[in-house]
């Protein structure tokens, strides 16, 4: 979008990153976790690489991007997984797309060969963000993980694993 900036996250952009990331919790189709990871925590567990948020022209965070190593094995060295989220009140304006496409120009500069994600079926409107992008269904893998909080407390759910593949 002509008036989203795209760039590097920092700490100073962890209050508005946090609030999406809670968004994402709340609603119960972006991730397992109960709580976002601290500020800290969030900062050693994903990679330089590709960390990104999507700002307003008043410098308001939008959305963000962010992705960790899958292994510390060399031979997994380029395989990454990846999260998107975008703020509620931002959604349906492409800011998602910007972001995924900014982060993946990222990765393949970097060297990344496989972006990776594991998403909810019910999260159609994530599915279809990534198809346009390339990201290809690898899999579902059903009754994963017992969903401990949200709107899906109590209950077994499904992921779909979906991958990029550098060209």
């Amino acid at each position: 979008m002509s008036d989203t900036a795209v760039r590097a996250m920092g700490e100073k952009d962890w209050p508005e990153v946090e609030m999406i990331y809670r968004e994402g919790i709340a609603a119960g189709n972006a991730t397992f976790e109960r709580e976002p990871p601290s500020w800290a925590d969030f900062d050693r567990a994903k990679l330089q690489v590709g960390r990104l948020v999507a700002a307003d022209p008043a410098g308001s965070v939008l959305g963000w991007v962010a992705a960790s190593r899958v292994s510390a094995r060399e031979v997994y060295r380029g395989v990454v997984e990846h999260s998107v989220y975008v703020a509620d009140h931002a959604r349906g304006r492409g800011i998602g797309t910007t972001l995924l496409t900014s982060f993946l120009r990222a990765a393949d500069a970097a060297g990344i060969w496989t972006v990776q994600a594991s998403i909810f079926p019910e999260n159609t409107a994530s599915l279809a963000l990534h198809e346009r992008v390339g990201f290809r269904r690898i899999g579902q893998r059903e009754r994963i993980a017992y969903m401990s909080h949200g709107p899906w407390a109590g209950t077994w759910r499904d992921t779909i694993l979906i991958e990029r593949r550098r060209r």
